[in-house]
């Protein structure tokens, strides 16, 4: 019999996904579940934690397929700057508004990468936010401020 190897990346990964989905199954099921033609406010986080739990239990399984590759060191740089993006929008958009607060967090997320150069980063981020204006406020229209408080003199 062929000796068992385990991928560690795949099975933390599925293993992560089975407890999450497994989770969020048992708080799923505190809310009413109704029917298939008549959802109640728990039927559709229990099928999506189903199917969460059931997408772990394939890479669990197919860890168990393949040969373990050493596992990489984490990425700080980019996580520091990917994660850091997102706050400072949200703590920045009541005041600045959209465009500068939008601006701001794509410059910040774009030196995630080492090779990112200012110039470059400052032609993305304007890339980014003229696109997003675009879309969100131009072309659906939602209701927001482009510029907040904070900026009016």
């Amino acid at each position: 019999m062929k000796p068992l190897h385990l991928d560690r990346t795949n099975a933390l990964c599925g293993i992560l996904f089975i407890a999450l989905g497994l989770f969020f199954v048992a708080q799923s099921l505190s809310l009413e579940l109704g029917t298939t033609f008549r959802m109640g406010p728990g039927y559709f986080p229990l099928v999506l934690a189903l199917f969460l739990t059931s997408l772990g239990l394939v890479i669990l399984f197919q860890a168990t397929r393949t040969q373990s590759e050493p596992i990489e060191p984490l990425a700080w740089r980019g996580m520091l700057f990917i994660l850091t993006a997102p706050i400072v929008f949200g703590l920045t958009v009541r005041g600045l508004g959209f465009v500068p607060s939008l601006f701001l967090a794509a410059f910040i997320a774009s030196f995630a990468s080492q090779r990112m150069k200012l110039v470059g980063a400052i032609i993305l981020s304007i890339a980014i936010t003229l696109f997003s204006v675009a879309v969100f406020s131009y072309a659906l229209g939602l209701p927001f401020e482009r510029f907040g408080p904070w900026l009016r003199f």
